[in-house]
């Protein structure tokens, strides 16, 4: 089967280029790992998601992509639409590498005023601000559309934004309304720092501000240890706190290595944004993970969001991680995007909080729910075998009593593997067990346990568990953590077994395929 891709480009450097694309013969939905409710390419490799943006009733998904094989190379942006958050059609690539150049990560904007004068017909276009990358730089170059991002034309041949840097990359743009201009945050990865820019029509910048943990806050004169790793993927948003009309900016970062579980991961600092740079507030004295799971990077929001009254905004990650990243055990695609969150800030006494939610839209795919309360270990497992259920994606939500013995659940499990989602209450930590989880020997840093810090709330902690065919997604305590990780257990591994005396109330609800 070959799939033939084309898009229109300016000449020069991006003449237009014809994709002709082998495809792998097993392109279906069906594949033993092939997830059933998180976005996967039909085929080929993705990793980080690029260019979020909502317009005109659609949701944009554009990623990293090749569309040559299920490895790393020959980065282009792959694209896909959606308009409930939740079911995507995937589009013909966006925007391909041309000659020497590979299209690295970015962001999209829809340029209301058509400050760039790239519009016609009186109607917005939809602009992408990405990184052009060649083996000795890296540089910030525009494209635009105005057909609802199906097809996009390169703006000339030089970037709009060039260090003369290796790497100097993945810029986020928004508009800054106070302010009345567009903002771009981007990094110096191996310098750990993150750039801001102003611009009033997207092509010419101005630099503004540096954020890095070298730089002390103006309040504390400390600076903020950080995680480690290299920086990439910034992304600076704007939130509610939960219980007030405060609002305050909160700069996402990835790393490279070092991160809560080992090997890539994310980190966030809180504080304040002035049109220009971002200051971290005096309580951000360190880094704080944004997953503590093994397999959740280069997250970034939504750009023109319509309104949603006091709701936060929206992120999808990228559930993998670069230490085996190329290697896991799929066959004609490699790489999911998370499920969508809604992020929002709480306040506590050690400062303020990213809390995550799975967003609401999720709440289409849920079939009946299974529910007992009061229940001893015997009873509710007959209760799951009366009741016939046999799904492998599903959503598992938990009441856990802080006792003094170790309380959760093993799931996915058959005679010689199961997935551990588990509290102990001695050390008050949250743990995903995936030693035994299935096919975990293609990689020496894919097995293990992976554990965050979560204190009980009156004496209980409650747990969201979303079940995929080749992932896990924990939320505790109403997204105070997160755990993201995947799995790949063997088709019939269907089991659940719940253990430990503090389990009080636990419901099961199955999750239907987005895909047709």
């Amino acid at each position: 089967m070959v799939r033939v891709l084309s898009l229109v480009v300016s000449a020069g450097l991006f003449a237009p280029i014809l994709l002709a694309q082998r495809m792998p013969v097993d392109t279906s939905y069906q594949q033993p790992f092939r997830p059933f409710f998180h976005y996967t390419p039909q085929a080929n490799w993705i990793n980080d998601p690029n260019g979020l943006v909502y317009f005109d009733s659609e949701y944009h998904l554009f990623y990293q992509h090749n569309p040559q094989g299920t490895k790393w190379g020959h980065m282009s942006w792959g694209h896909a639409i959606s308009r409930d958050l939740v079911h995507w059609q995937e589009l013909p690539v966006a925007i391909p590498e041309a000659g020497p150049v590979m299209i690295f990560s970015g962001s999209c904007v829809v340029d209301k005023a058509n400050s760039s004068g790239f519009g016609s017909d009186g109607r917005p276009p939809m602009v992408a601000i990405f990184t052009g990358h060649q083996p000795s730089n890296q540089s910030q170059y525009l494209a635009y559309s105005n057909d609802k991002g199906r097809t996009w034309t390169r703006y000339g041949t030089q970037p709009v934004l060039d260090l003369n840097k290796k790497d100097f990359r993945d810029p986020k743009v928004f508009w800054h309304e106070p302010s009345q201009h567009w903002v771009m945050v981007t990094v110096l990865s191996p310098e750990r720092k993150a750039l801001f820019y102003t611009s009033t029509n997207l092509k010419n910048w101005t630099r503004s501000g540096e954020f890095s943990t070298d730089v002390p806050t103006k309040t504390s004169g400390k600076a903020a240890p950080a995680i480690g790793g290299i920086w990439e993927c910034p992304d600076l948003v704007e939130l509610p706190v939960e219980g007030s009309m405060e609002r305050k900016w909160v700069l996402l970062l990835s790393v490279g290595s070092g991160a809560a579980a080992g090997g890539s991961g994310m980190e966030y600092y809180v504080g304040q944004f002035d049109g220009r740079t971002f200051v971290r507030d005096p309580a951000t004295t360190v880094a704080r993970p944004i997953d503590w799971g093994k397999d959740y990077y280069a997250a970034v929001t939504f750009n023109n969001m319509p309104m949603r009254g006091n709701r936060g905004a929206i992120s999808i990650g990228w559930m993998n991680n670069w230490q085996y990243a190329t290697d896991t055990p799929t066959r004609s695609f490699r790489g999911a995007m998370s499920m969508p969150r809604e992020l929002r800030l709480t306040k506590q006494a050690t400062g303020y909080e990213l809390r995550q939610r799975p967003v609401q839209e999720l709440k289409s795919l849920l079939g009946p729910a299974f529910q007992w309360a009061g229940f001893d270990q015997g009873a509710l497992n007959q209760s799951l075998t009366d009741n016939g259920f046999s799904s492998d994606t599903y959503q598992l939500t938990l009441d856990l009593e802080a006792t003094k013995a170790e309380a959760g659940v093993r799931l996915c499990r058959n005679t010689d593997q199961e997935t551990v989602v588990g509290y102990d209450p001695i050390r008050q930590l949250l743990y995903v067990d995936r030693t035994r989880s299935g096919q975990v020997a293609f990689a020496k840093d894919f097995p293990g346990r992976f554990a965050a810090p979560v204190k009980p709330q009156n004496g209980r902690i409650s747990l969201q568990i979303w079940v995929d065919r080749s992932s896990v997604e924990v939320f505790a305590n109403d997204g105070q953590v997160t755990l993201t990780n995947q799995i790949f257990p063997v088709p019939n591994s269907r089991g659940i077994q719940f253990f430990g005396d503090g389990l009080r109330s636990a419901s099961i609800r199955p999750v239907e395929p987005i895909w047709k």
